[in-house]
């Protein structure tokens, strides 16, 4: 680990992933947040049965119901499913939007999926959440209970609530894939031929000390960050200026040891 140029890509590697993981533990609760928000609207709209969003996760690679909102919605939180399979294996493969008036009749439909959530539908809309041209994931209503069949207006409709669940997901995975970041890191210092084996030496010496434990004091001042998203400009702009008092006075301290 002498070469100046690993020694470069941990220092680089080192502040990005300090960032990343600062980023997640602000982000996570707001994408589940929102995301939940997402489908309780869709259950509203519709009035639906029961609404979802299934999100892609890899090693292995499977689509795994996160939120659920409806009647008939909470038995999916949680299920995991391949993503070739079903109506929302469909969707997710093709990256196309799918309403189905009798999913019974439907050779895509999954029935025993559907039962171990506890709740067989009749009727699905489904449409793929798109993120920079990849699809990321799927959000579905079940059974309206006002008509049996979905309309154009009512795609169109689930196409909108798609774009904001992608983009909350979008906010919230920052650098989740850290092969990839450390290949970007050692590309740009010109060492883009590092085998697996160094890749996962880099990954650890890079990484040591974040996420440590969750009472060390900088993990408590980022969770304390979190929570003053509810504060008003006001109230920001006094804890601001704590802040930097305290900033200053620490300066000093240093200065005078």
């Amino acid at each position: 680990m002498d070469d100046p140029g690993i020694a470069a890509a941990l220092q680089a590697l080192r502040q990005a992933a300090r960032r990343s993981s600062v980023a997640r533990r602000l982000e996570t609760d707001a994408e589940q947040a929102l995301l939940q928000t997402i489908v309780e609207a869709t259950v509203t709209l519709f009035d639906a049965e029961a609404s979802s969003i299934a999100l892609f996760e890899p090693d292995p690679d499977r689509l795994e119901f996160r939120v659920a909102a409806g009647a008939q919605g909470q038995g999916a939180i949680g299920l995991t499913v391949p993503p070739s399979r079903g109506i929302v294996g469909y969707v997710f493969s093709t990256g196309q939007p799918l309403a189905l008036s009798d999913v019974a009749s439907d050779p895509r439909f999954d029935r025993k999926t559907a039962e171990r959530t506890g709740y067989v539908p009749r009727s699905i809309a489904a449409v793929p959440l798109v993120d920079d041209e990849q699809t990321v994931g799927v959000l579905q209503v079940l059974d309206k209970r006002s008509t049996a069949t979905f309309s154009l207006r009512d795609m169109e409709l689930l196409a909108v609530f798609a774009r904001q669940a992608a983009a909350a997901i979008r906010a919230a995975r920052v650098q989740r894939d850290t092969n990839r970041l450390v290949r970007a890191v050692l590309t740009q210092i010109g060492s883009d031929d590092v085998s697996d084996a160094q890749l996962d030496t880099l990954v650890s010496a890079a990484t040591v000390g974040l996420d440590r434990t969750d009472e060390a004091p900088f993990w408590a001042l980022v969770d304390r960050v979190a929570q003053l998203r509810s504060l008003t400009d006001r109230e920001l702009r006094l804890v601001a200026d704590i802040l930097e008092v305290v900033a200053v006075h620490a300066a000093r301290g240093r200065r005078s040891i």
